[in-house]
């Protein structure tokens, strides 16, 4: 310290280096201007063929986004990814709320990228019905499987779709497919009616649940068991083991009560533990087993055939559903009608109606020659 005629009080610090602040400014401003940029179809195609994560996920929030310029761009994009599309393994994973099914797919996913495989895991997050936001929290509860350099995770929100599955996840499961992924994970928010939607679009459907939880029949409706290739009793651990050998008993009696399927495939019913990782191998195994299956069989490509068919049709009832709702004059018969009903001047079903005929001659008077 340097000598002062003032004698300083023995709890006095002596200045230090000064610190540099804890914000890279150079980096940031970089990586704003990155983000402003907008790319050409080509480029993000080229960005994806080339296994550029930052540009993959680019195409994927163009595919999301609902602003009609975007749309356009995504179309296309698709339409150039779909000769590289159409060679991973898709598989959908659902079960109940607390089932442990982010740490499943990490362990799952952490052990089929040791055997050689890159893997993309589309997450859909449940989206507010009030406040229409998102969590979107999968990469943190997937942390060690998000650092792998063989591992993409892409939080979507489902935008308030019924059962929680995004509008634009196929697009998505074609765009990951261009960049080289071979395996693609589906996991949806729960068990909901939409889970249809999945399966429609996934090779294997598979349901994780845990033991101990209640009446685990009761628990979960028996269209989405109808759907499942195979069933996972998760947390089979220390305590948990016997109540989970039991569950698998039920859950195995149960399925021999469904009509078999147009595969041949029998349902299996597996125990695992996530967190210790104990039979997770076992659960791969099984899925391995199911595509040489479904592959000699022809059903494989005549489940994607079909899927293809279900999606045309979805498409365009959606694309319906937009223009009704996005026509400026229509619009305004919404408003009305609403108010309508509000009032109690006009029933739902009344008021549908009058919109339908509404919608069906403003198509009328645009067909006609001026």
């Amino acid at each position: 310290m340097p000598r002062s005629g003032k004698k300083k009080p023995a709890s006095s610090v002596a200045g230090g280096v000064t610190q540099p602040g804890s914000i890279n400014r150079e980096a940031l401003n970089r990586l704003r201007k990155a983000r402003k940029r907008s790319y050409s179809t080509a480029e993000l195609l080229d960005g994806i063929r080339n296994r550029d994560i930052s540009l993959l996920s680019q195409a994927i929030t163009l595919v999301e986004s609902s602003l009609q310029q975007h749309q356009e761009q995504a179309q296309e994009l698709i339409e150039a990814s779909l000769p590289f599309s159409g060679n991973a393994f898709r598989m959908g994973i659902t079960g109940l709320p607390g089932a442990g099914k982010s740490t499943f797919i990490e362990s799952l996913g952490k052990h089929i990228i040791d055997r050689g495989s890159r893997l993309a895991v589309l997450a859909i997050d449940p989206s507010s019905e009030m406040s229409k936001g998102s969590i979107l929290g999968d990469k943190t509860r997937m942390e060690e499987l998000s650092l792998h350099p063989e591992a993409y995770i892409r939080p979507s929100p489902s935008g308030g779709t019924l059962g929680g599955v995004a509008r634009k996840t196929r697009e998505s499961i074609i765009l990951c497919e261009a960049a080289g992924f071979d395996t693609i994970f589906v996991e949806t928010v729960g068990v909901g009616q939409s889970e249809t939607a999945v399966h429609s679009m996934v090779d294997f459907f598979l349901l994780v649940m845990i033991a101990g939880a209640g009446d685990e029949l009761q628990g979960i409706k028996r269209g989405i068991m109808e759907m499942a290739d195979a069933l996972v009793i998760n947390k089979a651990d220390g305590d948990n083991i016997q109540k989970s050998l039991r569950a698998q008993a039920e859950f195995t009696n149960a399925l021999h009560l469904f009509p078999g399927a147009p595969s041949g495939w029998v349902p299996v019913v597996k125990t695992c533990s996530s967190l210790k990782r104990t039979g997770i191998a076992e659960i791969w195994e099984m899925v391995d087993e199911f595509r040489m299956l479904v592959s000699r069989s022809g059903h494989f490509e005549n489940r994607r055939r079909e899927q293809s068919r279900y999606w045309m049709f979805e498409t365009l009832r959606e694309g319906i559903y937009n223009q009704v709702f996005n026509d400026p004059v229509m619009k305004r018969e919404l408003e009305l009608h609403e108010k309508a009903i509000t009032d109690g001047k006009m029933t739902s079903f009344m008021a549908a109606t009058s919109i339908l005929n509404k919608y069906k001659s403003e198509k009328k008077s645009q067909r006609k020659p001026r």
